[in-house]
């Protein structure tokens, strides 16, 4: 295994640190706290690089938000000088980690996503249901042969262990420098003496990635399984034998409580494909996509909310549609045809019905 060192001086640099700031104000220009940064940024920039050089550099409490959407979490959001120092890490050590993580690890990388793992679970089905191929008893066309093992890791982020993780990371990176940066972060939060890494930070997405990346080549080549996939914390995998995938189930939790972590309970099943799988927001048939309803019932409340903003000049007609066409963009990959036509019937009257102010 190729490991690299000389890393730090890289990561402090001025260029980097430039670059790290440009990333991190990305679609936040307008924010206060990016505005006090910029209004003295060279000697900000100075500050944080010298912080980093004497090893005094110390980040700041997290602010703590909680979201609905549309559970209920809990994230951290962290001070914005942080935030450059979070992007300024991965600009030198994610080009060493990225290429080690397996083509179907879809989460918080480049050319990848949502869709890119829609696709590719659609892809799966195909495979393993010998390409829509029914079953002997079949009373329609989605009573396709084969099974998938769809798994969701209990607690993931809180479970993190920050040992297990900084030793991945030593394997790799051989700066001790680079390592006391990565452990001063970790240490900035913890759900539990040692453990827990905080929703919503930068560097939380990469070092998810990094934290399974040995899990991901444990299925893959030491289970030796075709077709495996994950997202994030949750994964699925595909077979034509029920049976196969109950054997695969006892594995993988063997293999995880090596790493502090175990499957949800309820949330790890093996389902028959020919019922449909909910994946990443959509319900996914051998044939077709449907939204959840749960994602239209979100929507539907949303875009209520939304046109009482609109009516009420609380929005821009262009807000309007923005917000609207971000939704679309998501719901065309799944038959909801009639319902987006629908949908762009009642912006096209929200904008007649508008009154028009007078000035």
């Amino acid at each position: 295994m190729k490991t690299y060192s000389h890393l730090y001086e890289r990561l402090c640099s001025f260029d980097n640190l430039f670059a790290a700031f440009c990333k991190a104000k990305r679609g936040k220009s307008k924010r206060w706290d990016v505005l006090a940064f910029k209004c003295n940024l060279f000697n900000r920039l100075r500050q944080l690089r010298n912080e980093l050089l004497a090893q005094t550099y110390v980040p700041q409490p997290m602010r703590k938000l909680v979201i609905h959407d549309p559970k209920t979490r809990t994230i951290h959001i962290a001070d914005f000088s942080d935030r450059v120092i979070h992007h300024a890490i991965i600009n030198i050590i994610g080009p060493i980690f990225e290429p080690q993580f397996i083509y179907d690890s879809h989460a918080s990388q480049k050319m990848k996503g949502t869709h890119k793992a829609v696709q590719r679970f659609k892809k799966f089905v195909q495979k393993v249901s010998r390409n829509g191929k029914l079953v002997s008893t079949a009373f329609n066309r989605n009573h396709v042969e084969g099974y998938v093992f769809k798994a969701d890791i209990y607690h993931y982020f809180p479970s993190i262990d920050h040992a297990i993780l900084l030793d991945m990371l030593k394997e790799i990176i051989k700066d001790e420098k680079v390592i006391w940066l990565m452990s001063k972060l970790l240490e900035n939060f913890s759900t539990s003496p040692g453990k827990g890494m905080p929703l919503g930070n930068y560097t939380s997405q990469f070092l998810a990635n990094v934290y399974l990346n040995k899990f991901d080549y444990f299925v893959k080549h030491g289970l030796r399984i075709k077709y495996y996939m994950r997202y994030v914390d949750d994964f699925v995998i595909f077979h034509q034998e029920k049976r196969v995938l109950g054997q695969y189930q006892k594995e993988i939790q063997e293999y995880l409580h090596g790493l502090a972590l175990k499957l949800h309970p309820q949330k790890s099943k093996i389902l028959p494909l020919r019922n449909g799988v909910a994946f990443l927001g959509y319900r996914i048939f051998h044939q077709y996509m449907l939204l959840r309803k749960s994602n239209l019932r979100r929507f539907k409340r949303s875009f209520e909310k939304t046109a009482e903003q609109y009516m009420q000049g609380e929005m821009t007609t262009q807000q309007l549609k923005g917000k609207i066409q971000g939704w679309q963009g998501y719901a065309q990959w799944a038959n909801t045809h009639n319902f987006r036509k629908k949908i762009s019937g009642e912006v096209r009257k929200l904008v007649l019905a508008k009154p028009i102010a007078i000035k």
